[in-house]
């Protein structure tokens, strides 16, 4: 059946979830028409080249490497946070690009993750009510009325927040602090001080071996930029959609509507609903798209949503982000990935160990047990292996600061340990050594299906 005409307005006369109620119409439409009026946060021409190397991750060629803040604060916005998880992010980066033997594509949830969907539109609190949470671009997490009101203007910090974070960003990713050697002396630093030291010193070994040969044939940062600097994107839940819509431009050089508030924006599990308003919107943007798939979502649903999405089967557009659980993989995922094949269909199948595996403890503390997470990553690769589809990403909640959120890892954090340094605004994260831990797991399991995987035929020369 053919879609109805698409405009960046057009999801507005669909059924919208998880969308705040403002008081004042008149101030929201004045934010939006300031904002409307702003530059680009990113690019067309940014976008497309993600979406290219997503497509080369489709068919096995790369692999995506997406993680970040579960939700971005306004108090927390510092040029320290920024580095340290840059830094956290390149050691990962770097541990997987020499595991799978391949590109790995760097996609932050950074510069514009504010928004967070929730599974109740109220909290109470000894005996009060108040709006839920719903993120600093829409209101303060603190618990009183005034500070749960819904504020429009929020939006116009959260542009401005998102766009001084790109520009520290691109600093980083340019200027010389992505030196491939710089972020081998940082990883080697990391494995020093872990207690599973000897279990990550054969790869750290053979990553200095290799970069010690390179540097001998000269293959050197002073000599090639490409080892100093790095192609690093942004990515965010498209979830409050008059702030996507004011984002929205039209690329001068293509004629295409592109979001501009993030190279790449996803659908959550709350919001894909097809013929709703979230569904509406993403179909009509060129960026990558993804789709969260949780235990809930019917195969004959997603290839639906596969329709709506992505009709012409573009490489690269669309990345399938899957949070079961680590004990609902083995039922939901094969029937998803059956279903893409029989209908001819390339995504990108990304593991979300995070979202499925989120517990409370009896003193109230939500967490993820690390355990939990590597089980749910493990099971994902195997089911993949299973149904021979690629593996081809994770996708992580992480910070680069060293706080006691999730459980488990080499420090053995205790659930008694979660009250020391619990700074999250939403969502358990990993910390900086458990990020890199699971990245460490990630470069055993993608070694193991690079080794197993056939050899690819040897191109004749022209």
């Amino acid at each position: 059946m053919a879609q109805s005409r698409w405009t960046p307005e057009s999801w507005r006369a669909k059924p919208v979830e998880q969308a705040p109620v403002y008081a004042d119409a008149a101030a929201l439409a004045e934010v939006e028409r300031q904002l409307a009026g702003y530059p680009p946060l990113v690019f067309a021409g940014e976008a497309r080249k993600l979406k290219g190397a997503l497509g080369k991750a489709q068919v096995g060629e790369a692999f995506l490497l997406q993680g970040g803040d579960c939700a971005e604060s306004f108090g927390e916005h510092s040029a320290d946070n920024i580095r340290d998880f840059f830094r956290v992010f390149l050691q990962m980066a770097v541990v997987l690009t020499f595991a799978a033997a391949s590109p790995v594509v760097k996609v932050g949830r950074i510069a514009g993750q504010f928004a967070k969907p929730r599974s109740s539109d109220v909290e109470t609190k000894d005996g009060v009510t108040l709006p839920a949470y719903r993120g600093d671009i829409v209101n303060d997490i603190e618990f009183t009325a005034e500070a749960r009101e819904p504020d429009p203007r929020r939006q116009l910090e959260a542009f401005r927040q998102s766009a001084a974070t790109l520009n520290l960003l691109r600093a980083f990713a340019t200027g010389g602090y992505a030196n491939l050697e710089n972020v081998h002396r940082w990883m080697l630093g990391f494995v020093k001080d872990s207690p599973f030291s000897e279990r990550y010193q054969e790869l750290a070994d053979r990553i200095t071996e290799t970069l010690a040969f390179m540097r001998a044939i000269g293959l050197n940062p002073e000599a090639s930029p490409e080892l100093r600097a790095t192609d690093f994107y942004t990515s965010h839940e498209a979830l409050l959609l008059g702030y996507e819509q004011a984002m929205t431009r039209l690329d001068s050089t293509s004629g295409d509507y592109y979001a501009t508030s993030g190279h790449m924006v996803w659908i959550g599990d709350r919001t894909r609903q097809l013929g709703g308003a979230h569904v509406e919107y993403c179909r009509g943007v060129k960026n990558p798209i993804g789709v969260k798939c949780g235990p809930s979502l019917h195969p004959d649903e997603l290839i639906r949503l596969l329709d709506a999405l992505d009709p012409d089967a573009e490489p690269g557009r669309l990345s399938l982000i899957c949070r079961f659980g680590a004990d609902k993989v083995e039922a939901s995922l094969p029937a998803l990935i059956r279903a893409v094949k029989r209908e001819g269909r390339r995504v990108l199948w990304v593991c979300d160990p995070m979202h499925g595996n989120t517990i409370k403890t009896a003193s109230g503390y939500k967490t993820r047990p690390t355990e939990r997470i590597a089980a749910e990553i493990k099971s994902f690769f195997a089911v993949c292996r299973g149904e021979q589809a690629y593996a081809g990403g994770v996708h992580l909640e992480m910070t680069g600061k060293n706080v006691t959120e999730c459980t488990g890892g080499a420090r053995a954090i205790s659930e008694g340990d979660l009250r020391n340094r619990y700074h999250t605004y939403c969502d358990p994260r990993l910390n900086a050594e458990q990020a890199i831990e699971i990245a460490f797991l990630i470069a055993e399991l993608l070694k193991t299906e690079r080794l197993a995987a056939p050899a690819r035929p040897v191109e004749a020369a022209e």
